[in-house]
């Protein structure tokens, strides 16, 4: 019974530390989008934010993971994440240019894709079992730091942006706190069956092997000299070419699509402010309309980036490509709605519940393609030529699903630079045939 009891809270810990990494590393960005209208003047794209937003995370999933080699300092990272987003977050609040503000959401924006793809590795130094729960739990977190964010700065949006901001730069020192104090390390589950306690990861010296949370590491260092070995081009390029179409192309499309429409698309769905009904309780301006389809989409992601983590089953892997072709109708629904109108202008209640339908979906198949590309990827067995090290097989592992988030970040990137003109051109399209709201933002 207690042995039973010592194994359920390991895991709890284990599950809300993982959880806590998604939420606290994901919230500010979710943060910066939604309070995109405020941080910039009227006249800017709103596409100008998501383009700073990811173009720092972009560069940094594209040079941690192909161009470093060696041994992952975990340590190291979680604690210049915190600072850098910290950092970040202070230029954004205390800084009223367009340029300083746009500086603040670069270093945030680095911080956030150094941390997404730092968590996800630090998954796959534990067993595969324990591994993918991790990645289902911290999905759950990044899920929920949709929800947190959006909310968070719907709340925070009427102190003013360098009050509202300024709270929210506080956030990251949970990082740290919770790697050094509260997550346990792989050896814990390796020896579940023993009668060893559970251990915090310990943080006096971040030089040593806690930055690498490998059990089998950790034994081996205090009796043998460590060997500088790494992964070669040939060998990266050897593990990616697999995974271009089965798992990057995926997720590639669902980020592009669902981001052309959060940035380019959301921001022209606009009707007049209802005078009766539940929506009236929410929508009092028209500025209100964007906040509130951020909303939608982060809780409607929140929900299915949890599948795993609910114990849902995952997709099969023929499915993944699923997601992108239902965003890409979902896409040509919304751009027909905002530039002609899917139901008569009578019908504002109707368009309005359409939109909110048609957005939840766009949620749903993102949350499951992130999901379910990183979890499987996190499954995978290693490559029989590297099986006998097993630093290079930890190694393969690492660089493997560090590798799979320039494939999303080069979707947002790709959005943020077709959700400009695509805002422009929509908004064209209302004023043509009347509707002048999109001027009044």
């Amino acid at each position: 019974m207690a042995r039973s009891t010592g194994k359920k809270r390991l895991s709890l810990k284990l599950g809300f530390s993982f959880f806590l990494f998604g939420l606290i590393n994901n919230v500010l960005y979710v943060i910066i989008l939604s309070a995109a209208l405020d941080l910039v003047p009227p006249s800017t794209p709103k596409g100008i934010i998501a383009f700073c937003n990811i173009t720092p995370a972009l560069i940094v999933k594209l040079g941690w993971p192909y161009f470093l080699k060696g041994r992952i300092r975990y340590a190291r990272r979680i604690v210049s994440c915190c600072t850098l987003s910290f950092l970040g977050m202070l230029v954004v609040a205390f800084h009223e240019s367009l340029y300083s503000r746009l500086l603040g959401i670069c270093l945030a924006s680095f911080s956030s894709g150094l941390g997404e793809m730092t968590f996800l590795q630090l998954s796959t130094t534990y067993s595969r079992s324990v591994g993918g729960r991790s990645v289902g739990y911290f999905a759950s977190g990044t899920g929920a730091a949709g929800i947190v964010g959006a909310f968070m700065w719907w709340e925070l949006r009427g102190l003013g942006v360098s009050t509202g901001v300024g709270i929210s730069a506080v956030l990251p020192f949970i990082l740290p706190l919770a790697y050094f104090f509260l997550l346990p390390r792989p050896a814990a589950f390796m020896h579940q069956s023993s009668s060893l306690s559970y251990t915090l990861v310990p943080a006096d010296d971040l030089e040593t092997e806690i930055d690498d949370l490998s059990a089998l590491d950790d034994v081996e260092s205090r009796v043998e000299p460590k060997v500088s070995v790494g992964l070669s081009a040939a060998d990266k390029w050897r593990l990616v070419k697999p995974m271009l179409l089965k798992y990057m192309l995926p997720l590639f499309c669902v980020y592009t699509l669902e981001y052309t429409i959060n940035q380019g698309v959301a921001p022209t769905l606009l009707y007049p402010v209802p005078s009766h009904g539940l929506i009236s309780k929410i929508i009092h301006s028209v500025r209100d309309y964007y906040p509130l389809w951020q909303l939608v989409y982060q809780t409607t992601v929140f929900f299915s980036r949890s599948s795993i983590s609910l114990g849902l089953k995952t997709l099969p892997a023929h499915l993944l490509p699923a997601p992108a072709i239902i965003q890409f109708v979902i896409l040509l629904l919304l751009v027909f709605e905002s530039a002609v109108g899917l139901l008569p202008e009578d019908r504002e209640g109707g368009s309005i519940f359409l939109v909110f339908m048609l957005i939840s979906i766009e949620g749903i198949c993102g949350g499951l393609a992130y999901v379910n590309v990183f979890y499987r990827i996190n499954q995978e067995q290693p490559d029989p030529a590297s099986a006998h090290n097993p630093e290079i097989t930890k190694q393969e592992r690492e660089f493997k699903i560090g590798s799979i988030g320039f494939a999303d970040s080069s979707g947002i990137l790709l959005a943020s630079i077709l959700a400009v003109p695509t805002e422009m051109e929509l908004c064209r399209a209302q004023v043509a045939r009347g509707k002048f709201l999109c001027r009044g933002l």
